[in-house]
């Protein structure tokens, strides 16, 4: 177990150590950035030896809660909010959004414009493929924005949307399909066992144009009683789209659909934990399609606490990447493997451009049964030709439950 003391001495050492330079010819094709409380900080990434190499950090108003890249890859825009699980107890009066320059180079964030104040928190965004707009979703009261992006990357005045759009409960994430016609907007809800009073989730379809949003259908299986999504990625050449459902453990599977956006009925379900039968709380997480479209990877959560000889401690459960390969012709996805965490609560996790490494980030430290921590941390795993991961290394986090690895995402640069 690594203490703070030797996870100093780690970015002192391994991850500051001297790498190949960006200017000497072989200059890395993307970097690492994490973001713990306010601060999201930039690694170098070199896929070869799966090493990270800490670079700058640069502070936001409140703690950061999702970023997404430019198209043009030039800039990053990142959200940010003193209120939610980042600030337990807390209402919130913070919530911004900001952009952030992308040094071709090293990947160095640099301000761009000042930050842009937001009604309430932002849970998410992200950047239409013309890169013209960002989205931003929200969870309470769930909801979406649109604002422009200038010529220059700034952000702009915000959308109006000229009709009441149905953003149901508990917005989690919001997406623009391929082809930039649809948005869809990913809402959990609340239907996991403990929750009360339960709320149906839905996956919510809107026509996009000029950034302007229009209502055109609604998924939601069951009355969304028993559906809590909570991300989807695409596949990069057909046309499925893989959704984790959190709060029922599974992975589903929707083919875009002409007319309506998304087929009514799921092509394929499947459970995304190792034992289907655990009586213990799970929660299914971030998802993400190789960049090859030939595996889709899904995390397992388990962050629950319970009492234990006085103390708080880890509850107990599956905390894993599942692994699934995709049959290329009917979209079906198989599950090939579950691979451990190596920490609590992968929360994001994100796949360099080559297909060749995946790295992890967990939220926060664990303390467990026998009296140690897990600490917080940024785990990789090698992706290998049959798509199955193999555990390399881990760097120990100093996170916490009030300052925790909220987001972490790998960057092609420019």
């Amino acid at each position: 177990m690594v203490d703070r003391r030797t996870f100093t001495t780690l970015l002192a050492g391994t991850l500051a150590a001297p790498r190949m330079s960006f200017g000497q010819g072989s200059a890395a094709k993307c970097v690492f950035y994490s973001a713990v409380g306010r601060e999201l900080t930039c690694y170098a990434v070199d896929v070869r030896t799966a090493t990270l190499t800490k670079q700058a950090t640069v502070t936001t108003p409140s703690n950061i809660q999702y970023a997404w890249p430019h198209p043009s890859r030039r800039y990053l825009y990142v959200v940010s909010s003193n209120s939610g699980p980042t600030a337990p107890g807390a209402g919130g009066n913070t919530h911004v959004a900001n952009a952030f320059t992308v040094d071709p180079a090293s990947g160095a964030l640099a301000p761009l414009g000042g930050p842009v104040t937001l009604a309430s928190r932002p849970l998410h965004a992200s950047v239409d493929g013309s890169g013209h707009f960002l989205l931003i979703a929200y969870n309470n009261p769930s909801r979406v924005t649109v604002h422009r992006i200038d010529s220059v990357g700034t952000i702009g005045e915000q959308v109006e949307q000229p009709g009441q759009l149905d953003t149901g409960i508990f917005a989690h994430q919001v997406r623009t399909t391929p082809d930039n016609s649809r948005v869809i907007l990913v809402t959990r809800g609340n239907n996991a066992p403990t929750d009360n009073p339960p709320d149906p989730g839905s996956l919510k379809v809107f026509n996009f144009k000029d950034g302007v949003l229009t209502n055109l259908t609604a998924i939601a299986p069951e009355d969304g009683m028993h559906f809590g999504p909570r991300h989807l990625d695409f596949h990069p050449s057909k046309p499925f789209v893989y959704i984790s459902i959190e709060s029922q453990n599974q992975l589903a599977v929707y083919k875009i659909d002409g007319a309506s956006g998304l087929s009514r009925d799921p092509l394929f379900v499947k459970n995304t934990l190792a034992d289907p039968n655990s009586q213990l709380r799970q929660a299914a997480g971030p998802i993400h399609v190789s960049p090859d479209g030939r595996f889709v990877y899904v995390t397992n959560r388990a962050f629950w606490l319970t009492d234990f000889e006085g103390r708080k401690v880890f509850a107990g459960g599956e905390n894993s990447v599942a692994v699934f390969a995709i049959d290329q012709a009917t979209g079906e996805p198989t599950l090939i493997q579950h691979v451990d965490a190596r920490s609590n609560y992968l929360r994001t996790f994100s796949i360099d451009p080559s297909g060749k490494l995946l790295v992890a980030a967990s939220v926060w430290p664990m303390p467990m049964r026998d009296g140690t921590t897990l600490p917080a941390a940024v785990v990789l795993y090698r992706i290998g030709d049959d798509g199955k991961l193999t555990f390399l290394h881990k760097y120990d986090i100093d996170a916490s439950p009030q300052k925790q690895q909220f987001w972490s995402g790998i960057v092609t640069l420019a």
